[in-house]
């Protein structure tokens, strides 16, 4: 009697295995941002993203039914990545300063990425056309961060090594210091994003200046 051949026998030779979905929505990611930064929201046609993603409409289509909610979910997929650093880091510090700049530290990471920047640049640019992805930029970037930052400054003032009556409003603030200048500086001026240790200075001159005004009685 014949072995019975395995299924991977039976694989055309030469044909690759076949990607799951979530690998190819990072490959759709990936192709998304960069045409959308070479050619604008509006001039990228879901053709064009099929062929630099090297898949069939039909498939770009299962999975994104528009090109706005392509978008939000690259959107989404790029910043969570890096939120959840926003609400570790710096926790386990003793020192206040320190902590509440290794999570501020965090937030700016995220902010003066290159390719958020570019996204925001992108959401700019075609904000009156398409104002959904100005919603979606905020909701899942901007509100994200702050949210991620007032979690963390909620737990310090449970601890009772902060004194604040509204942590939303402190986060807002905190990051307004911390990255607003440079980011519009880069979006409207052209002027490169700042060095990391342009970052890492900048970050804790805000830490220092938030802590002169909050530091509770106790600390």
């Amino acid at each position: 009697m014949a072995q019975e051949k395995s299924s991977s026998e039976y694989r055309p030779r030469g044909r690759p295995p076949l990607r799951d979905d979530g690998e190819t929505r990072q490959i759709i990611f990936d192709a998304a941002r960069h045409a959308f930064a070479e050619n604008g929201y509006a001039a990228t046609s879901t053709e064009e993203l099929a062929r630099r993603a090297g898949i069939s409409t039909k498939t770009l289509y299962r999975l994104f039914p528009a090109k706005a909610a392509l978008f939000e979910a690259m959107v989404a997929d790029r910043l969570d990545r890096q939120l959840s650093d926003v609400q570790l880091k710096g926790i386990d510090h003793t020192d206040i300063a320190e902590a509440l700049s290794t999570a501020l530290l965090a937030c700016a990471d995220l902010a003066l990425d290159p390719e958020v920047v570019a996204l925001q640049r992108i959401v700019l640019q075609e904000s009156a056309a398409f104002p959904d992805l100005a919603v979606a930029f905020y909701r899942n970037g901007i509100a994200r961060t702050a949210a991620a930052l007032a979690r963390w400054l909620r737990v310090q003032v449970k601890a009772e090594r902060l004194a604040l009556d509204n942590v939303e409003e402190a986060a807002g603030m905190l990051i307004g210091m911390a990255v607003s200048a440079p980011q519009r500086a880069t979006i409207y001026g052209g002027v490169p994003l700042p060095s990391r240790k342009e970052i890492e200075r900048r970050v804790r001159a805000a830490a220092a200046l938030f802590l002169d005004g909050c530091r509770a009685a106790t600390a």
